[in-house]
This record gives structure tokens, C-alpha cells and sequence, in this order.
């Protein structure tokens, strides 16, 4: 049985938590890596510690031209990419939808759609011309199961799973694969972007969990991106132990 064996991958969001784990699962099995993130402090000292060879891309993947010509930009070394991991996204606020903040709306959205998008159409065509290639897309549970202050967040990662399949589709009779990974509670810096800051409500959300760490979801993206050649994972959902389903929500009035 023939797995894939990719030698070089570009992950978005390498500087912290998921997309930094990630790099290093990767850089264990040797491929060559380019760690894309906003703070070059943080990709540079990454790419100090791997024991490969990296090429460090600071760049805010929401902005369309940006993507486009730093992706053009990377060298030639890099440039046979097997495996987008498109990693980068967040989420802000828990507010209900008529208290939200629509600048925080529109940030999740530049991100975890735009972003996105923009990194999976800059790499495809090289994948598509060279016949092989793997885009991972990190969605989340919450594209899946609703709750409540998950409004645009959840809508985004439904975009992401259904983004990936419909992929899928246009790219049948080629060797180039999708898959989405849809992780549940995961302890990683998320949590603190999520409240803006505010330590003690990140803590809170977890408080008596035993979440998922980083390298739990890592291990799963490279298992998805070593699977058999002619095998194709649509999309994996994981979520701890300590971590299930609710039941559903009613709004009972006060005669019962």
C-alpha cells in the first residue's frame, strides 16, 4: 500500500498553537516547511528550532494582493507545495447576534473565509498542474453544532466544511485532495483571542476540562496527510473525552 509521502508545506497560523504543532510533526517526518504568520518574531524563532528547512512568510492572509504576490514571491526550493494546511482563523466575542460587534463579525469573516480562499486559490493551480497536492482546511465543531455566541463564528466553519467538499467536486479526476479537520475544545491561545484578552474568562471556559492539546489535533492532520495515495478524508471530527453533545434548548413559560 503506497501512502502519500509529501515533502513540502506551507502552513498559515504557524506561529502559536495548532499551525505551530502542526510545523513540528511535519518538520519530524522531514518536509520542508513554509510558516506563514503575521508576527515574524514568533516564525522566525520556529524556524530556528525545526530541524529542517523552512522559509518564514510574514503576511496577513485577509489581504487578497498580499496573498497573491508573496505566494508568487516564495522561491523556488519551496515553490512544489504537496500540502496547504490552512490553519489561520479565530473567533471573537460570545455575545448574542443583536449585541454583537459587527467589526468583530467582519474580522472573523476576513479571516476564516476570505483568508482562507485566497491561500487555497494562490496553491491550486500549481497542485492541479502538477497532478498531486492536499489542502487541509481546519474547520471546528462549531460549524457542525450550534450554541448559543456562536452566531458568525459557527457560520464560518460551515463555510469551511462546505468549501472543502465542493472542492472536492471541481477537482475529481485529478490526484489533488481536500479534507477538513474539525476540531472541538482545544486548548491553545484561542480561547484568549476569543475574550479580547481577558485571561479569567479564557481560563473559565475550560475550567474543569481535560481539552484537547495542539498536538492532539496535529497528530490527526498528519495522519490525514500520510493516508494510502488513493485515499481521500473528506473531513475528521474530533473532540475530547470530556466533551459531547447537548441536549436540545427550549424556552419554557412560566405556567409550564
Amino acid at each position: 500500500m503506497a501512502i502519500s509521502n509529501p515533502n513540502i508545506a506551507l502552513i498559515t497560523g504557524a506561529t502559536a498553537g495548532i499551525g505551530e504543532a502542526v510545523a513540528r510533526r511535519f518538520a519530524e517526518r522531514g518536509l520542508k516547511l513554509i510558516l506563514v504568520g503575521r508576527r515574524i518574531d514568533r516564525l522566525k524563532s520556529l524556524a530556528e528550532s525545526l530541524q529542517t528547512e523552512c522559509h518564514v512568510l510574514q503576511l496577513d492572509i485577509c489581504e487578497r494582493e498580499e496573498v497573491r504576490r508573496k505566494f508568487c514571491a516564495i522561491p523556488e526550493e519551496f515553490s512544489q507545495i504537496d500540502v496547504l494546511v490552512n490553519n489561520a482563523g479565530l473567533a471573537l466575542g460570545m455575545e448574542s447576534s443583536a449585541e454583537s460587534d459587527l467589526d468583530d463579525w467582519d474580522r472573523m469573516i476576513d479571516t476564516n473565509i476570505k483568508g482562507l480562499i485566497y491561500c487555497a486559490r494562490s496553491i491550486l493551480p500549481g497542485m492541479v498542474s502538477r497532478d498531486r497536492g492536499h489542502i487541509i482546511n481546519i474547520g471546528s465543531i462549531a460549524g457542525s453544532y450550534p450554541y448559543p455566541g456562536g452566531n458568525v463564528y459557527g457560520g464560518t466553519k460551515a463555510f469551511v466544511h462546505q468549501f472543502s467538499l465542493n472542492l472536492r467536486a471541481d477537482l475529481l479526476g485529478t490526484q489533488v485532495k481536500v479534507s477538513c479537520i474539525e476540531p472541538g475544545a482545544t486548548k491553545t491561545e484561542f480561547l484568549s483571542v476569543r475574550f479580547k484578552g481577558d485571561v479569567d474568562k479564557a481560563e473559565n471556559m475550560l475550567k474543569g476540562v481535560n481539552p484537547m492539546s495542539p498536538n492532539d489535533v496535529a497528530e490527526v492532520v498528519c495522519f490525514v496527510a500520510t493516508a494510502p495515495k488513493n485515499v481521500n478524508i473528506n473531513h475528521l471530527e474530533l473532540m475530547p473525552v470530556s466533551q459531547a453533545f447537548g441536549p436540545f434548548a427550549f424556552a419554557r413559560n412560566s405556567t409550564g
